[in-house]
C-alpha cells in the first residue's frame, strides 16, 4: 500500500491550516482513487531516473487529484499529461538537466543588460504554476529578479499522438508599479509587446523541441474561474490574445491552436517612418531566437 501520508506531508506547508485541509483532501482522494493512483505511482518507481525525478518534485502526484490544466479535465486524462511530459522530458533533455527541472531549478536561456535593469528569460518548474501546467517559461525584471511574464504549459500528445505543447496559462507582472515597467520592458524591445514576446519565446521553445502543434486554452477552457470578475467579465480574455496571434479554435472549445511561427511583416508592409524600429525589433527577435537555441541544445540529448 502506497503512503500517501508521507507524501501529503513533503507537499503541503503542514503549519497552514489551509494546507492541513489540501493534505486531508489530497490523502482521501488518492485512497479513493487508489486503482488510477497506483499505475501512476509504479510509472515513477519504474526505473531510477523516474524515481529520483519524483523525489524532487512530488506534486505531480497531487495534480492528478485536482481538477487542474483545464476545465473538465478527468483524473485519467491528468494521469496521460503527467505521464507524457514526464516521458518526453526525459527523452530530451539530458537527466542531470531534467532532473534539476523537477527540483524547481532555473535555467537562463537569455538576457539582456542594454537596458535600465536587466531583462532575462528562464526555463523553470515553480509549485505555484501547477494549476496550469508542468513547465514554465519566465521573464524577469530587474536586479531583484521579479517575475514579468511567464507561459505556464505542458507537453503531451494530441489527439492524433503528435507531440504537442499546450499553454495552460499566461501571466502577467504582480507587482505595484507593472505598468511601468512592462513600458520600459517594451520600449527596451523595439515596441514589441511584452505578451507577444512571451509568446514568441514559446514557439522558438515548441521549434528547437520538434514539438508539431501548440495548443492553448480558451476563456472555456481554463481551469478556474480567477480570470473571471464578479460581474461576470473577464480580466483577462485569452481568446482575443490567441486570435489576434494567428489562432483558430479547435473542435474541442476549451482549446485554440496557434501557429508555430509568428508571421512577420514584409518591409512594404511597414510604414517608413517604422522600418528603423521594425529591422531593430526583428535582429532582437533573431538574435533571442538564436540564443535561446544555443542554451537550450547544451540542455538536450
Amino acid at each position: 500500500m502506497i503512503n500517501f501520508i508521507d507524501i501529503g506531508k513533503s507537499i503541503y506547508d503542514l503549519s497552514n491550516w489551509r494546507e492541513q485541509r489540501r493534505m486531508v483532501v489530497f490523502v482521501l482522494r488518492a485512497y479513493i482513487h487508489y486503482a488510477s493512483m497506483k499505475p501512476l505511482y509504479d510509472f515513477f518507481m519504474h526505473n531510477q531516473t523516474n524515481r529520483r525525478f519524483i523525489s524532487n518534485n512530488k506534486y505531480p502526484l497531487e495534480q492528478v487529484t485536482r481538477a487542474f490544466f483545464y476545465n473538465k479535465s478527468t483524473m485519467q486524462e491528468r494521469i496521460t499529461i503527467v505521464k507524457e511530459h514526464v516521458s518526453f522530458i526525459m527523452e530530451k533533455f539530458k537527466e542531470e538537466c531534467a532532473l534539476k527541472m523537477a527540483a524547481h531549478e532555473f535555467f537562463l536561456l537569455w538576457e539582456d543588460l542594454r537596458g535600465e535593469e536587466p531583462l532575462r528569460l528562464y526555463m523553470a518548474f515553480e509549485s505555484g504554476q501547477r494549476k496550469e501546467g508542468m513547465l514554465s517559461l519566465i521573464f524577469r525584471w530587474g536586479h531583484n529578479y521579479a517575475n514579468l511574464y511567464q507561459m505556464i504549459f505542458w507537453i503531451a500528445r494530441d489527439k492524433n499522438a503528435e507531440w504537442s505543447l499546450w499553454i495552460g496559462a499566461m501571466q502577467g507582472p504582480n507587482m505595484e508599479n507593472a505598468k511601468d515597467v512592462v513600458k520600459k520592458v517594451t520600449k527596451q524591445c523595439h515596441a514589441y509587446r511584452t505578451k507577444n514576446l512571451t509568446l514568441y519565446v514559446t514557439r522558438i521553445f515548441a521549434e528547437v523541441l520538434g514539438l508539431k502543434h501548440i495548443y492553448a486554452v480558451s476563456n472555456y477552457g481554463y481551469y478556474a474561474n480567477n480570470h473571471v470578475r464578479s460581474d461576470r467579465k473577464l480580466k483577462t480574455n485569452f481568446g482575443d490574445f490567441w486570435e489576434e496571434s494567428g489562432g483558430h479554435v479547435t473542435e474541442d472549445a476549451r482549446f485554440y491552436e496557434l501557429p508555430l511561427q509568428e508571421e512577420r511583416k514584409s518591409e512594404d508592409e511597414i510604414p517608413t517612418r517604422k522600418r528603423s524600429v521594425y529591422r531593430k525589433r526583428f535582429a532582437l527577435m533573431d538574435e533571442i531566437k538564436m540564443t535561446m537555441t544555443q542554451n537550450l541544445a547544451k540542455l538536450l540529448k
